[in-house]
């Protein structure tokens, strides 16, 4: 079931403005979830037209709903955003990306994203392939810490996983709140406020979608989808993607990291494929902030594809 709660798109007027989606021309929205994004761009423009992916059946009905509002402006494809190339025949002028899990995902705790709320250990995006239900019970120590630290930056990985393992010896670890309060027993309270099973959640739900290995594929992808003065927007909220995201632009354009008069020259062969718009990321105005808690820690990197020549 979706929830009631309202979808709010992130940093919505900052990605409006970075796709330039008021000159007509074809959008895609590779992350469509409850189609916030999609919804602005096809009403940016009467003529704008957009290609959308998401792999979460969940999202159909939304999807019915869009196709009778907006007939064949608007498009459909049901699966991960690597996969892009193999579903676009025309070049777009502006690709979207809006990274994570969503707040649909999150609020409905039988998909098994929240450690707030109850549920089975799931957090699959598509609803295939390996569990955060079957990493829990299957993956030995030394594995668990690996994915914690790599995908949730969690220090305390070690303990966190030998906790998981002491406990699976007396019964199965089956729910969100199970796994959440296995890792409150041996975690202090952060002086933050945040939550201490937050970071072990964030990395079981990216190793089992696999996220970072997808954003790569999908930023690798714009190079071929994009038209050229096409823009590719990127709205992360975590390091792991952003700093992806960032070095991906950097590579890919006229940028060098870290270069200063001490620097050995050393030259870099390389194309230049994108402009970078974004020097520095954009991020949530006070009064986003306010008025939505989940942009708290959204940054916005944009880059223009260049021309083919």
């Amino acid at each position: 079931m979706m929830t009631k709660r309202p979808h709010i798109p992130v940093l919505l007027k900052e990605v409006l403005k970075n796709l330039k989606c008021s000159e007509s021309g074809v959008y895609i929205d590779g992350t469509f979830g409850a189609g916030g994004y999609t919804r602005a761009v096809l009403e940016a423009n009467r003529e704008n037209k957009v290609i959308a992916f998401d792999r979460d059946p969940f999202v159909l009905p939304a999807v019915e709903a869009f196709k009778r509002e907006f007939g064949t402006r608007f498009s459909f494809v049901q699966d991960c955003f690597s996969q892009m190339p193999l579903h676009v025949t025309e070049r777009a002028n502006g690709l979207v990306l809006d990274l994570g899990v969503s707040s649909m995902q999150i609020d409905q705790s039988s998909r098994g994203f929240s450690f707030r709320a109850d549920g089975p250990l799931d957090m699959r995006m598509g609803q295939k392939g390996i569990s955060a239900r079957e990493v829990v019970n299957m993956y030995d120590e030394n594995q668990l810490a690996d994915i914690f630290y790599q995908y949730g930056e969690e220090r305390a990985s070690r303990r966190i996983a030998r906790a998981i393992v002491k406990e699976r010896l007396h019964r199965p670890i089956l729910s969100t709140l199970q796994l959440a309060e296995i890792i409150h027993q041996v975690m202090p309270k952060p002086k933050d406020g945040s939550d201490s099973a937050m970071r072990t959640f964030q990395a079981l739900r990216i190793f089992v979608n696999n996220e970072l290995k997808e954003l790569e594929a999908a930023l690798e992808a714009s190079k071929i989808l994009l038209a050229p003065a096409g823009r590719l927007v990127v709205v992360s909220f975590h390091s792991l993607e952003d700093r992806i995201v960032k070095n991906f632009l950097i590579q890919n354009s006229a940028l060098r990291p870290n270069e200063n008069r001490h620097t050995a020259f050393k030259p870099i062969l390389q194309k230049n494929v994108f402009e970078v718009v974004t020097k520095r990321p954009i991020t949530p105005t006070p009064e986003e902030l306010q008025s939505n808690s989940r942009s708290h820690s959204a940054k916005l990197r944009c880059g223009i594809r260049l021309g083919d020549a």
